[in-house]
């Protein structure tokens, strides 16, 4: 295979990949006027029906526009020669490998952001403000943004440092070192993402005593759940939408609340929903999700190493001596159908462990205040009730609300 073959075959994986996932999007437009199933009949309204059809008709168009912009952008940076006239604008201010590779991933990022961040504008004060989700003031957006641009550049710029220097010491073995860092990196987020980045942008307070702590404490100490602190953060300031979740392990295991959740739900409900994240503690899902991560980044890095040194690599970009980060950029638009294939087994095997965990709430609680939770839930997130099933296999990490409930009805 020759350079410019090389080129077109990454240009035809990007093409592909975008035409896959237009497919699936209209094979699941088709299905947005499906009959609802009874199970769900009481979920919506006529009214409130109406505007979750709406709500999803327009997020669909949204997402087509923003997702085309996209890969034409993409198209215009590949044939336009963008990559070489990143790494020659890098190489202009220094031609130490490490310092320009972080100065070409930095001008991308930079102008990657620029790109999109006008859409997400739009996303949150236009279509999530006119269907009563935005709670964000647009201070706070923007402000949100520039601290995950400084913590995007600091950790990813640090991580890519720190392979850089490894693949400069232990040439094609350095693939073992960054799988290390990246096993350190991935526990240390895990056990203290909570403490570390939340705050960052969002409070955390400890539940309050009342009648919700001493319903969660007593269907804690029911199923042997120790549990020192139940947080709550103020999911309210950006959205109206609720959600609870599991982190940590051992000592730093902690389950956190949205205030919105709070807000919308009973507190047997509340309970039943926390229920079902202890049971993804109980079956050890976290652990496996964990163990599977750090499996797959191996792969991908030993994968890595056998090809980023190829000169092809960085000739198929228009640059003529090979660079790691020149083949860093080709190796990832090659791996895109492994991280798909990957991406639908790791769905797959989440939904089965919703299921468990589901199956943990009806064995230990109760059924019926977990179902009309999840139906407040898709109600007042406005969720698809009938998604086309190829969307469900590529896209869904949990079954569909309708499965849910079959599931946890049945004896």
């Amino acid at each position: 295979m020759d350079a410019t073959t090389l080129f077109y075959l990454l240009v035809g994986i990007i093409v592909t990949n975008f035409i896959i996932d237009k497919i699936v999007t209209i094979l699941n437009t088709r299905h947005y006027n499906d009959q609802i199933p009874v199970e769900l009949a009481d979920v919506y309204d006529e009214n409130e029906y109406q505007k979750s059809q709406a709500y999803k008709k327009k997020n669909t168009h949204f997402s087509n526009i923003s997702s085309l912009f996209s890969i034409i952008v993409t198209l215009f940076f590949f044939f336009m020669e963008g990559f070489k006239l990143v790494d020659n604008f890098a190489e202009s201010y220094t031609a130490h490998p490490i310092l320009s590779a972080l100065i070409f991933f930095g001008v991308l990022i930079i102008g990657s952001s620029l790109l999109t961040i006008p859409f997400s504008y739009y996303k949150t004060f236009v279509i999530e403000e006119s269907f009563g989700f935005n709670k964000s003031t647009r201070s706070l957006f923007w402000i949100d943004t520039i601290k995950g641009l400084i913590i995007t550049c600091f950790l990813g710029g640090g991580i890519l440092t720190m392979i850089l220097w490894f693949f400069q010491i232990f040439g094609e073995n350095f693939w073992v070192y960054a799988w290390v860092l990246m096993a350190v990196f991935t526990l240390v987020m895990n056990l203290f993402y909570e403490k570390l980045i939340v705050p960052l942008f969002n409070k955390q307070t400890p539940l309050e005593n009342g009648e919700l702590k001493t319903a969660i404490e007593a269907y804690a100490n029911k199923v042997g759940f120790t549990l020192d602190t139940i947080f709550v953060i103020d999911g309210s300031k950006r959205s109206t939408k609720a959600n609870a979740y599991f982190s940590g392990f051992g000592s730093q295991k902690r389950i956190t609340l949205f205030d919105t959740l709070i807000n919308d739900l009973e507190i047997s409900e509340i309970v039943a929903v926390l229920a079902h994240e202890v049971g993804h503690y109980k079956k050890k899902h976290l652990l496996f999700n964990l163990l599977t991560s750090l499996l797959l980044t191996g792969f991908m890095l030993f994968l890595l190493s056998l090809f980023v040194s190829m000169p092809l690599f960085s000739a198929a970009l228009g640059i003529a001596v090979p660079k790691f980060h020149i083949g860093l950029i080709a190796f990832g638009i090659l791996y895109s159908p492994i991280s798909a294939v990957t991406g639908v087994f790791v769905n797959y095997v989440s939904r089965i462990f919703e299921y468990q965990a589901d199956n943990y709430v009806k064995e230990t609680y109760g059924s019926f205040p977990l179902i009309r939770a999840v139906k407040k839930l898709s109600k007042n997130s406005l969720s698809n009730l009938t998604p086309h099933s190829a969307y469900v296999f590529m896209h869904y990490s949990h079954p569909t609300l309708f499965e849910r409930i079959q599931n946890l009805k049945k004896e």
